[in-house]
């Protein structure tokens, strides 16, 4: 009886051992299917495409303002504010025959962004094909930014552009903000509410919205650059 019980007890282990095992076995293939916030490189190659820095903020500057493909109005029943949902209209390598890149070609009025918002630049929709192309990875890396570069053309400016002014345009200014001249955001940099809203700081919205947060230096040159005086330089 006492060998009967023994071997019960020792059976039952190696079955529970089993279990675990393959449960953790399938967190990790979930995780590889489904990959979460993308590990940074060292380095930013010039020849890699990467999300994180480069595709996501086209995509949310020009699809994922109110009324188009945010968490609240997605559009035709389409939310492109995460990796998980634009791959959802993606094939991985190929991006002919992904959705996505199909409709950013086209040249009626099917095309996205729809009119009469501009239609991305040559440069965007190259981007796009590329990194679908080398494989529509959830990538991202550190870039060359240096916070003692705090010029409105050499910092400021760009980042708006990259980053901002699909959603703060004057076809669609977001909440009543438009950022396409220096004098507009000079205004919003004076009164707190361009670095409120890009350090995400309480009692502002934070911004960029449906989208991945400024890295630290980009904020520090925002900040460095208004606390020079917001100058036109």
């Amino acid at each position: 009886m006492k060998n009967i019980k023994g071997n019960k007890i020792i059976a039952g282990i190696v079955i529970l051992f089993f279990v675990i095992a393959c449960r953790h076995e399938i967190l990790q293939n979930n995780t590889e299917i489904n990959p979460g916030t993308p590990v940074p490189t060292s380095n930013c190659s010039p020849d890699t495409v990467y999300f994180a820095n480069q595709i996501m903020p086209i995509i949310s500057s020009n699809c994922t303002m109110s009324g188009c493909h945010d968490n609240i109005t997605h559009a035709d029943g389409v939310n492109l504010t995460s990796y998980t949902r634009i791959m959802r209209y993606v094939v991985a390598g190929n991006a002919n025959e992904s959705k996505l890149f199909k409709v950013i070609i086209k040249s009626d009025g099917d095309r996205m962004p729809p009119p009469p918002m501009p239609p991305l630049s040559s440069e965007q929709k190259a981007l796009i094909q590329k990194w679908i192309s080398q494989g529509a990875k959830n990538n991202t890396c550190i870039g060359s930014c240096d916070t003692t570069v705090f010029t409105y053309s050499g910092s400021v400016r760009p980042l708006i552009e990259t980053k901002c002014i699909g959603c703060h345009n004057p076809a669609n200014p977001g909440g009543n903000i438009d950022l396409s001249t220096y004098n507009a955001v000079k205004i919003v940099a004076l009164n707190g509410k361009l670095y409120g809203s890009v350090a995400q700081l309480p009692g502002y919205s934070p911004m960029p919205k449906n989208s991945i947060k400024l890295i630290d230096c980009e904020i520090r040159q925002i900040q460095k650059w208004i606390a020079a005086g917001s100058q036109n330089n």
